[in-house]
This record gives structure tokens, C-alpha cells and sequence, in this order.
């Protein structure tokens, strides 16, 4: 998961709406969002390679997701970082003894940024500053570095959701959601991939031969505990795969 951006109002009628997109090599093996054969709490994608996953709800209520931090250069971590979702997920530890885990021993897995919570708080956890965080109500924005840093997509991305937060339509999430348009060069971060990639990166929707957006997921939680959880899936070039429309 590569961008993330979320309205938390823990005292709304709708504590929670999210949109995010899913950026990954195309030829990484993929299951599209769905409840879990082995874990039928769990509702997510899979990663197919390491088995984890980038972002899920369960039937407790529980909510997690994450992004990498770009590092190049920087060797893989030991451990897959979808399994800090995955593992969240089908446990029942307090959100912030997991964090306080997860944070002594952070250097196990690649650079990360984790959302874990459910309809009364929500934690994030910078895998590189690993002091867990309690979140106030908000909105934000998490990509490929630390939170709410003002990377052009997600400046974009979270104005975007801003305007919406009155009425969430998924329509309107998914819409901005398929933004192709790249940063002006002027504006691009520089993370140390050049030029070309930097700006291929800078789009909210990735789209490329090989890799870019293959998923993009929005998710509304409402105080009583009902949730939809909705994922549209992508190829190559950003060619419409196919949507799950989950109401749990």
C-alpha cells in the first residue's frame, strides 16, 4: 500500500472513511479482497508471496493497514511487512501492547507506516521513529515516508477526501482515487530513484508496464459497527480487473 488518507472522527457517526491505493509490481501474486479460508475473521487481500497482507478489517472490528517507506538501496527486511497487518488482524492483543511489541523489534522488517485500531481509537507506528502514536481526530495522510508529509499525491489526495467528508460517496473516493496526473518536476520529492521514476511515482494512480496501482480500496466505518469495505483491482497500464463490495 503506497498512499492512504483518512478522516478519524472518533465522536462522528461515521468515526472513520478511508481511500487508499495499493502500488506493487504486477507480476507479484495477488488475491483480491475477500473473508480468509484460514482465518475467517479476517477480511482483506492477500499476498500471495509472503502471505501477509497491506490493508483488512475483522469481524471484531478491528482495522489495519499499511505503506513502505521508500529506502533504495536499503537491503529487505527479514520479515514481510504485510504480516503486521495479517498478524493484527487475527489477534486480540490491545492496539497499543502490539504496537509497543512491534516497535522493539522494527528493524526486523523494511521501512513501514501501520495503522491499527477499530471504531474508538486509532494508533499509528513509524517503523523507522518507533514510538507509537495515539491519533487525534483529523484528517491525514500517510505515504511513502513519514505521516502527512507534503508529498504532492497525498497534498492532493487529502484535499480531495476533505471535500467530501459531508457526504462520503465511494464514487467520489474511487474518483479521485484514479488521478493519473503526475507532480510537476518542480515539485517531486527526492527519494534517490531519479528523475523519470520519481515523477511516474508522483501520480495518486500509478500506471505503468510493470508496476503501479493494484489496488484501490475505500473503507466507511459508522459508529454502530457497521462497515463497507470496497476494492477495486488493476493490471497493467491500470486496467480494470474486477471490485468486491464487502458490507460487514
Amino acid at each position: 500500500m503506497c498512499l492512504i488518507v483518512f478522516a478519524w472522527r472518533p465522536s462522528h457517526a461515521q468515526p472513520l472513511i478511508l481511500a487508499a491505493n495499493r502500488d506493487e509490481f504486477y507480476a507479484r501474486p495477488t488475491l483480491p479482497l475477500a473473508q480468509w479460508e484460514d482465518a475467517p475473521q479476517v477480511y482483506a487481500g492477500r499476498d500471495l508471496e509472503a502471505g501477509g497482507t497491506w490493508l483488512g478489517i475483522n469481524a471484531d472490528g478491528r482495522f489495519a493497514a499499511l505503506t513502505n517507506i521508500r529506502e533504495p538501496g536499503k537491503p529487505p527486511g527479514r520479515r514481510s511487512r504485510g504480516d503486521l497487518v495479517a498478524r493484527f488482524l487475527t489477534s486480540d492483543v490491545f492496539m497499543d501492547e502490539y504496537l509497543s511489541e512491534i516497535a522493539t523489534r522494527s528493524s526486523e522488517y523494511g521501512g513501514f507506516n501501520l495503522l491499527v485500531g477499530d471504531r474508538q481509537q486509532l494508533h499509528f507506528l513509524n517503523g523507522n521513529d518507533p514510538i507509537p502514536r495515539r491519533l487525534e481526530a483529523g484528517v491525514y495522510g500517510v505515504s511513502n515516508a513519514g505521516i502527512d508529509t507534503p508529498w504532492p499525491k497525498l497534498v492532493k489526495a487529502k484535499a480531495a477526501l476533505s471535500e467530501h467528508l459531508e457526504n462520503p460517496d465511494p464514487e467520489a473516493l474511487f474518483g479521485f482515487l484514479t488521478d493519473h496526473a503526475p507532480a510537476p518536476e518542480a515539485e517531486l520529492p527526492s527519494t534517490g530513484v531519479g528523475l523519470a521514476t520519481e515523477k511516474l511515482l508522483s501520480s495518486v494512480f500509478i500506471a505503468s508496464p510493470n508496476y503501479g496501482t493494484r489496488a484501490s480500496t475505500v473503507l466507511l466505518v459508522n459508529a454502530d459497527g457497521s462497515r463497507r469495505l470496497i476494492e477495486r483491482s488493476f493490471g497493467p497500464y491500470g486496467g480494470r480487473l474486477g471490485e468486491v463490495d464487502l458490507q460487514v
